[in-house]
């Protein structure tokens, strides 16, 4: 049976808080964990009020105390905006106190724009094409320390969390295939060069310390619902914000509007079938016919599931009905 995870913004609805949300966070992944997830992932995003789980590190934390067995980690981080030294002391924290459950993935891209991007840094002086360099020191840290290292991680040393390449690019596959490292590709909002950039980190991958064969995990959204019509309602949200996002005015996660989509120009609905071409809307048929059709024409080894809803007790069954079907699919 192919692992299913889950990648979680923590979103905040238009109304609610921060608060509310990273209490939400913590109830799906203990219900996550009941239904055989794989891991837990938080994402870093800055300066947009409707995602809560910008301190990721922070988050990550306060999930793996609150669960037992999944694996909890970052979907990804965002190593221009980090010193390597930094990141391998927060996540060598975790691992120290949550051993064997930690997860460490890395992106390149801001996470946010690039007035965010220099408050983050205090200046634009880091180079997101030194991203491999940065994580070949990060991943040092976290190695066993060498005779004469003079820098050396506190906690972190020794620890060797497991280390995942992002992307949504082809640079990311490549850099993953070069470091012998696990892939994980951005498909459920970026999925444009998916194909590629799995045919590539799949031609050049070479084996490592850490992984001896490629291994690909991709993102997929799924809307499921007992219903078709209720599934598609429930969809809404999520399109409201990227089209919202995209028009340069993120928000809170709004509630879903009947009929969205139809009310939509043309060019805003060409957008949405273009960067949400992976996703499942409708029932647990429904949706076990897509992501099957998805696993066949990828080979994906896991799959990240996202599923940003407005209710909360509607986003839990849809992660329930996603993690039934699972088990339908062999």
């Amino acid at each position: 049976m192919i692992p299913f995870s889950i990648l979680d913004l923590s979103p905040v609805t238009m109304g609610g808080d921060a608060a509310q949300s990273l209490r939400n966070t913590l109830d799906l992944a203990q219900h996550a964990e009941g239904w055989g997830y794989q891991r837990y992932w938080l994402a870093e995003h800055h300066s947009m009020p409707g995602i809560a789980s910008a301190a990721t590190s922070v988050v990550i934390g306060y999930v793996a105390g609150g669960t037992n067995t999944i694996r909890v980690g970052a979907g990804g981080i965002m190593l221009p905006n980090h010193s390597p030294l930094v990141i391998a002391e927060q996540f060598g924290t975790l691992e120290s106190l949550f051993p064997g459950r930690i997860d460490l993935g890395l992106g390149r891209a801001p996470g946010s724009d690039q007035l965010t991007a220099q408050a983050l840094r205090r200046n634009l002086s880091s180079d997101p094409e030194q991203f491999p360099q940065d994580v070949l020191e990060l991943m040092s840290y976290l190695a066993p320390a060498q005779a004469g290292q003079r820098v050396v991680a506190y906690p972190g040393v020794g620890t060797q969390v497991p280390i995942w390449i992002l992307g949504s690019s082809l640079f990311g596959a490549q850099v993953a295939a070069a470091l012998g490292l696990p892939f994980a590709f951005a498909s459920h909002f970026a999925p444009a060069m998916m194909m590629q950039a799995l045919d590539i980190y799949r031609a050049r991958f070479q084996p490592s310390q850490q992984l001896d064969r490629p291994y690909v995990m991709l993102g997929f959204n799924v809307f499921a619902a007992d219903s078709e019509r209720q599934a598609r309602f429930l969809s809404t949200s999520m399109q409201q914000a990227f089209v919202n996002l995209r028009s340069g005015r993120p928000t809170q996660l709004p509630p879903p509007v009947e009929g969205y989509d139809e009310q939509l120009p043309p060019p805003a609905k060409a957008l949405l079938a273009d960067v949400l071409s992976c996703t499942a809307v409708g029932s647990p048929q429904t949706v076990r016919a897509a992501l099957a059709a998805f696993i066949a024409r990828t080979k994906a080894d896991e799959l990240m599931i996202t599923s940003q809803m407005f209710d909360h007790q509607a986003r839990l069954r849809s992660y329930e009905i996603t993690a039934e079907v699972r088990k339908t699919l062999g």
